[in-house]
């Protein structure tokens, strides 16, 4: 099927959706990943986060979360006191009921991602299509140098 865009923003195909976070919203604030891109099985979005700006504690009931810094770096309060930086790159998983606040420690806007979910992971459901193997295989026998193993 020949992919088709709903706007300029998100394109679509059969089975899967994709988009530039820039082009999800303007200026601070949050970029409605999941709704824009169509997620159902778990709950997505950006936050761009203005220097100096702190997002104030939350908690969930149910939902844990996974957040992973696209750009800058944000410094993350527990509510147990613990306070980590997290830079570019990097991650951080928060059980639902542990309280949480997030700032911009930086001089530039922080972009993160969380991705937030329960009742477990469903295990390494992943198949390679007939004809694939070998491509796949080889993929999972690089080095960190980038050349093939063996």
């Amino acid at each position: 099927m020949e992919a088709s865009t709903d706007s300029q923003q998100v394109h679509r195909g059969d089975g899967w959706s994709a988009a530039n976070l820039e082009d999800l919203g303007d200026g601070p604030g949050f970029r409605k990943v999941r709704s824009a891109l169509g997620v159902g099985a778990f709950g997505v979005n950006a936050i761009v986060l203005p220097p100096g700006i702190e997002t104030g504690f939350h908690f969930h009931d149910e939902q844990e979360e996974l957040y992973f810094v696209h750009r800058g770096s944000i410094e993350m309060e527990f509510g147990d006191g613990a306070v980590e930086t997290i830079a570019e790159g990097g991650l951080a998983w928060v059980d639902a009921p542990t309280p949480r606040k997030i700032r911009n420690t930086g001089q530039a806007d922080a972009v993160y991602v969380i991705v937030g979910g329960k009742d477990g992971y469903v295990g390494r459901d992943g198949r390679v299509p007939e004809g694939e193997e070998d491509r796949v295989r080889a993929l999972h026998d690089l080095r960190d140098d980038g050349s093939a193993a063996g």
